[in-house]
């Protein structure tokens, strides 16, 4: 029989219900891992029977089993709200029936995978999405996560592991949980659980041990969750303390983009990331000058500029879009007026010809922002 993966927050089954009698909007818990396999939905079926044991009206919103016996044995025990059945491409998908859930109104729902992606036609087009309305709806929702899917580590995950990861979730939704509970599987025991058959078909584990599931993404992947874990911490605490929910009037943080930059989005996470652990207001500042009109850029270079504003503000940034020919200027202004601390930016190419003896861009902002820290990224 498997054995419930350890919990590293001590928070309980028990602590979980106090918080759902409290107040008409629901509450988010999150069982976090660092990798499939850790037991996250295990655990979270587990606490699934403990509050049904406890009189609580516990439903299953949606849940990946993996044919795994131990998991499964678990939801046995629980009424299941049926999937909803979606065709693509004449494929049947099986998907989280939100509409049957908000009128069937449980005290608790279980919603596995937490960063998935709605089948096209789906009322949402993400699946945290669709927790977002159970909870303004006043349902609880226990879920599940992957560390890898957090929004703002993409560019980390992708260094230390080589993987891209498709399916993200902006850090901020999950900053929103008022339980964080990390399942934590040492690498060299959940590659025993692989190799057994614990995780995926036997079939599949060469392949997997051959990609993702190495002894040293594993290990990385764990110290990144154990950081992280220990920032949603750090934040909720703060939160806890008298006007610590306001952030920190002595950090203000700026990224500057630029149509014209090769990677925007890695920006706008380490700017996110810097900001959270300032507990400071971050800003997304986009200078337009006649030359970067809409109609006067190429239409794929427009696209992406305006994804780009679109991924910062689900990310939490303040966007500003400010026109103006004199860049440094306008930068320089509203850094200024707002008190940023902290300004973000890309590199800049390196210079050619005469121009490479002309002040650069960064150059003319760091005499223009005395006392402002200027990060390059």
């Amino acid at each position: 029989m498997e054995k419930e993966a350890p919990v590293t927050d001590r928070q309980v089954p028990e602590d979980f219900l106090h918080l759902i009698q409290r107040q008409a909007r629901g509450k988010l818990k999150v069982y976090l891992g660092s990798s499939a396999g850790v037991g996250k939905t295990y655990s979270m079926l587990i606490e699934g029977n403990r509050l049904r044991q406890r009189g609580v009206d516990v439903v299953i919103g949606y849940v990946e089993p993996h044919d795994r016996p131990d998991t499964t044995a678990q939801i046995d025990k629980l009424e299941i709200i049926p999937p909803r059945i979606a065709q693509y491409h004449g494929i049947e998908i099986r998907e989280m029936d939100l509409s049957a859930i908000l009128e069937r109104k449980s005290t608790v729902v279980l919603v596995d995978e937490f960063a998935h992606t709605n089948s096209p036609g789906s009322r949402n087009q993400k699946r945290y999405e669709d927790v977002l309305e159970l909870l303004d709806a006043g349902i609880n929702v226990i879920t599940t996560l992957n560390i890898q899917h957090l929004e703002s580590l993409y560019n980390v995950i992708e260094v230390a592991t080589g993987i891209r990861v498709k399916e993200r979730i902006p850090d901020s939704i999950v900053a929103q949980a008022d339980q964080i509970i990390n399942i934590d599987l040492p690498a060299e025991d959940l590659i025993e659980r692989l190799k057994a058959g614990k995780i995926y078909a036997l079939d599949r584990v060469q392949q997997a041990m051959g990609n993702f599931f190495t002894e040293s993404n594993l290990t990385r992947l764990r110290e990144i969750t154990f950081s992280e874990v220990a920032n949603f911490l750090d934040r909720r605490q703060r939160m806890l303390k008298p006007d610590s929910n306001k952030p920190s009037s002595m950090a203000k943080v700026m990224v500057a983009i630029s149509s014209q930059g090769p990677h925007p989005e890695t920006l706008l996470r380490k700017t996110a990331r810097l900001a959270s652990q300032l507990n400071a207001e971050w800003y997304v500042v986009y200078v337009r000058t006649d030359k970067e009109a809409p109609d006067k850029i190429l239409a794929e270079t427009h696209r992406r500029l305006t994804d780009t504003l679109e991924i910062a503000q689900k990310m939490g940034g303040t966007v500003l879009v400010l026109k103006s020919n004199d860049v440094v200027g306008a930068l320089s202004s509203f850094a200024r007026e707002c008190g940023v601390t902290q300004l973000v930016m890309g590199k800049s190419k390196p210079r050619t010809g005469l121009r490479k003896f002309l002040p650069t861009l960064v150059d003319r902002l760091s005499g223009s922002l005395a006392g402002v820290d200027i990060i390059l990224s």
